[in-house]
């Protein structure tokens, strides 16, 4: 017996000798008392920021529908054109799309991805495409070349790929994207820049939906406290009790109406703590954060406590002049140098910042300006407005 205790014995023993001296880190290591972000690729960038975030799925519908709702100017170096095949490609670019359905789709690839992908199919008029598609930025990939350049593109689906070659002349493939400074081939998207906001942002939600789950605190608590020190009420008392808030003091017709406490009776208010009022300002700071991010004034979203602009209407002419135009710019440039190779004969699309309403009041004062100078002639007038220059006729 004594010898079977001083087997188990060295058996315990050697059983606690095996543990590594790592575990504790490797536990610890793990996740306990670190910061754990979302993982920062396209699918789940746009899962977490669009789909499941409503400042970031409102900045980025209110900046694609805005920029799709932009008018176009078709012009080249000798006239603006009111009817062109590349306008009417464009009002019609594929059988289940229109203008404004190609435009938001492709400008919304850009803000979630960075990258906005076009493909050509067929051969319509003038060597232009017949239909044009917007791709999944998240199914494309870049083949570099040798000189760095891109040779091709895949698109994978299915676990099926096409590859698209780019060593020809017209390109298929359109691809447009942000400024990225660490990347040769892929842009920035602003949903990674408020990558941080947005795991935040949705952090403080679940924690309110936790609190109303499991810990939600009632407005307040009636308190019963007898004359020789009893601190229950009978059966009776209690139902009375309750058949009393019920009938007097629940609903949207007794909001606000006194209580008539008596018999030992007291009311403690409850509310939030410094704590919990501290976590719902971060979660409205990092709206904040979200929507700078996408270049959308706070107040357009409706997030409280900014006063950045003077009014709504200051707001709204920031977020054109800001953001909206410059995007429908760089994307409307590259749409037009990449349809000019198809057609052999380069045109120009920008956007006709005179038909923006939110813009009216600068665009008046502009040309008011413009046509007031009088050491300016009418070809340089129409120059610095953007217009072609007149023929001769």
């Amino acid at each position: 017996m004594g010898f079977r205790w001083f087997g188990q014995a060295r058996s315990e023993a050697s059983v606690e000798t095996k543990a590594s001296a790592t575990g504790k880190i490797v536990a610890l290591s793990a996740g306990a008392g670190r910061v754990v972000w979302s993982p920062r690729d396209t699918v789940s960038l746009t899962r977490a920021g669009f789909s499941g975030n409503p400042v970031g799925f409102r900045a980025v519908r209110l900046i694609a529908e805005a920029a799709a709702a932009v008018p176009l100017l078709c012009q080249d170096r000798e006239r603006r054109y009111d009817t062109h095949p590349v306008l009417d490609l464009l009002r019609r670019p594929n059988p289940g799309q229109g203008r404004a359905d190609l435009l938001e789709a492709l400008i919304g690839q850009i803000l979630l991805s960075g990258n906005g992908y076009v493909e050509a199919v067929g051969e319509g008029a003038k060597g232009l495409p017949a239909e044009l598609h917007v791709l999944r930025s998240d199914r494309i990939a870049v083949v570099p070349g040798t000189d760095g350049w891109p040779e091709a593109y895949e698109y994978a689906v299915g676990g099926r790929k096409f590859r698209f070659e780019m060593a020809g002349s017209p390109d298929p493939i359109c691809h447009i994207k942000s400024f990225h400074p660490l990347d040769d081939h892929y842009g920035l998207s602003p949903m990674q820049a408020a990558a941080v906001a947005v795991d935040v942002h949705n952090s403080a939600s679940s924690w309110s939906k936790a609190l109303l789950d499991n810990a939600a605190r009632p407005s307040g608590a009636i308190i019963y406290k007898g004359v020789d020190g009893q601190g229950s009420l009978s059966p009776d008392q209690y139902d009375r009790l309750v058949t009393e808030m019920e009938l007097h003091h629940q609903g949207a017709r007794n909001a606000g109406r006194p209580m008539l406490l008596e018999g030992g009776l007291d009311w403690k208010p409850m509310g939030f703590s410094p704590s919990d009022m501290e976590f719902h300002e971060t979660k409205k700071a990092a709206a904040r954060e979200i929507a700078q991010a996408f270049g959308v004034p706070p107040m357009l979203i409706g997030i409280p406590g900014d006063a950045t602009y003077a009014n709504y209407a200051e707001a709204h002419r920031a977020f054109y002049r800001l953001t909206v135009l410059p995007l429908v710019s760089r994307v409307a440039s590259a749409l037009a140098w990449w349809l000019s190779e198809h057609m052999g004969a380069e045109i120009d699309l920008r956007p006709d910042p005179d038909q923006v309403p939110a813009l009216a009041e600068e665009r008046d004062q502009q040309w008011k300006r413009v046509g007031d100078a009088i050491f300016l002639t009418d070809s340089e007038k129409r120059a610095v407005l953007g217009l072609p220059p007149l023929s001769e006729g």
